[in-house]
């Protein structure tokens, strides 16, 4: 499965989760009831698939990256404010209905607050010479990895400020360095930081730590 695809699915239907529930909380507050009954008819078939997506694409891609203390949070207040939400339709009560939109969005927050802008680091260049005849990758991807992923992902790919334990990780090297390259939900991109051989190095070494 394409996991590039999956998380531009993701990004997508969270999204339009995020507009349907904008909009309904917006009729509740201007107490126009036949408006939010009319709309909340039209959007049931919709919000139930994308419901089901939000939540079938979220659990693929913590399948495949790991579960980060960061990530596991923004799962529980997004699990926790879809009852909220239900319940405040139900009772039109606006409090719960601004609460659960307020979560929603604090846990789309969350993932872009972790997003730090990304330095240029040094590299040992004792390792990262591709002509040397003893060059390794491996080698040259622990020192890419030192330098750029450990802070938040840990020695050793575990025990990291933040990051997925990647000696669980079930991505694949292409899937690995599209998120590298792209970032994720809850991580920078390192397009314009990494070069390719960097990039191929260090998945070479993030695979080496996988369980």
């Amino acid at each position: 499965m394409n996991y590039t695809l999956i998380k531009q699915t993701h990004v997508v239907v969270v999204i339009l989760f995020l507009l349907i529930y904008l909009i309904k909380t917006i009729l509740l507050l201007a107490n126009n009831d036949a408006a939010l009954a009319k709309f909340t008819k039209v959007v049931k078939v919709p919000e139930m698939i994308i419901s089901t997506l939000f939540l079938a694409t979220g659990i693929y891609m913590l399948m495949q990256i790991g579960a980060s203390r960061l990530l596991i949070i923004k799962i529980i207040i997004v699990l926790l404010s879809i009852p909220i939400a239900i319940i405040g339709f139900k009772k039109k009560n606006k409090m719960l209905a601004v609460l659960s939109l307020l979560m929603i969005i604090m846990a789309y927050g969350l993932a872009e607050m972790n997003k730090k802008k990304i330095d240029k680091q040094n590299v040992d260049a004792s390792v990262s010479n591709v002509n040397d005849p003893n060059y390794d990758i491996k080698k040259h991807g622990e020192s890419v990895y030192t330098a750029y992923c450990q802070s938040c992902h840990g020695t050793g790919g575990t025990n990291g400020a933040g990051g997925a334990d990647l000696t669980l990780s079930q991505m694949n090297l292409k899937a690995m360095q599209a998120q590298i390259i792209n970032g994720s939900t809850a991580m920078a991109g390192f397009k314009d930081v990494l070069n390719e051989q960097e990039i191929n190095a260090v998945t070479a070494y993030v695979e080496t730590l996988k369980k």
